[in-house]
């Protein structure tokens, strides 16, 4: 496999990052999301840092995958989460460590923004393959149930 590097996302990324969310939802959850909503909410993201940041593994100046990280204030701790989502990687390049390396991008921005006190994702239920590889790199499954509402 080629060199893999990891850099944040900018602007020109939006198409990929787009299509990489439709075929996300379409493989996880066979769910069809409109192209133009999405490319508004990643587009969004990307102007808005305050919104969050998406990670991207390039092999070869092609983006093999992608990831999201928003925030999330704990008064609990007096801290940050660090929430991942939407996380893709092309299937070509599935197995071979890309989304670790992403995940160790967050966990060392994490670490370097001071005010962090953790990482956290949700997973679809029967993604298993997803679930073991998060458990691979020490994440654990917690006590709480994700309920929404949506408008």
């Amino acid at each position: 496999m080629n060199q893999i590097s990891i850099r944040e996302g900018s602007i020109s990324d939006t198409p990929t990052i787009s299509k990489f969310q439709q075929q996300m939802a379409l493989e996880t959850e066979s769910k069809i999301l409109n192209e133009w909503t999405v490319r508004q909410g990643v587009e969004s993201v990307l102007k808005c840092p305050n919104k969050g940041f998406y990670i991207i593994a390039e092999a070869d100046s092609k983006i093999i995958g992608s990831l999201l990280v928003t925030f999330e204030w704990s008064d609990w701790r007096n801290g940050w989460f660090f929430w991942i989502q939407s996380v893709f990687v092309d299937a070509e390049y599935r197995r071979q460590g890309v989304y670790r390396l992403m995940h160790s991008e967050v966990i060392r921005r994490t670490k370097a923004s001071g005010n962090c006190c953790g990482i956290r994702l949700y997973v679809e239920k029967d993604n298993r393959n997803a679930q073991k590889v998060y458990r691979n790199l020490g994440m654990h499954e917690t006590d709480y149930y994700l309920y929404e509402e949506e408008f």
